[in-house]
């Protein structure tokens, strides 16, 4: 099986010069415009049409697998973070990470494998405006239908940008 990089460079060599243009633009922050797209077209020299197009384009070659937001959630009001882990049996994960989802704290929800300290297979991130509130760490618990969870709590961040490949 090919390396990521070999996959990605294997990707990339099928782009034509337009194509590696757009990507190019669509790799780093959009525009906080009312028409994105059309901005990022004027600085690609492509229309706003184009530019949705090549971009769905990307996704049916298999050349992206997604395309979001990342949201900067303190900037935005959000101090305390919290990862749950849950140990939640197998056969019921897929249910449980869809009712913990359907929680508005929830910004992340997803399975581990392998499992984490042999038994917490589903995580959840959650962010809070104030200290966590631990009556809905219960009703979380509660809806789960887990009792065996860990509270991991976030006190710096690291991390918060994606990878850029042209």
């Amino acid at each position: 099986m090919p390396k990521q990089e070999e996959q990605i460079s294997a990707g990339a060599a099928r782009l034509s010069s337009e194509e590696r243009q757009a990507a190019r633009l669509l790799q780093g922050d959009i525009p906080l415009l009312r028409r994105p797209f059309q901005r990022i077209g004027e600085m690609a020299g492509l229309t706003e049409i184009e530019v949705l197009s090549l971009a769905g384009g990307f996704r049916k070659r298999g050349i992206i697998r997604k395309f979001g937001a990342i949201v900067r959630h303190q900037r935005v009001g959000y101090s305390h973070n919290i990862m749950i882990l849950w140990a939640v049996s197998p056969e019921h994960t897929e249910v449980v990470g869809k009712a913990l989802s359907g929680f508005a704290e929830v910004t992340h929800a997803y399975e581990r494998t392998p499992p984490f300290a042999g038994r917490y297979n589903l995580f959840t991130m959650v962010h809070f405006r104030n200290e966590a509130d631990e009556a809905l760490l219960r009703k979380m618990a509660e809806v789960a239908g887990v009792a065996d969870f860990r509270i991991l709590r976030s006190l710096e961040e690291f991390k918060k940008n994606s990878m850029e490949y042209f």
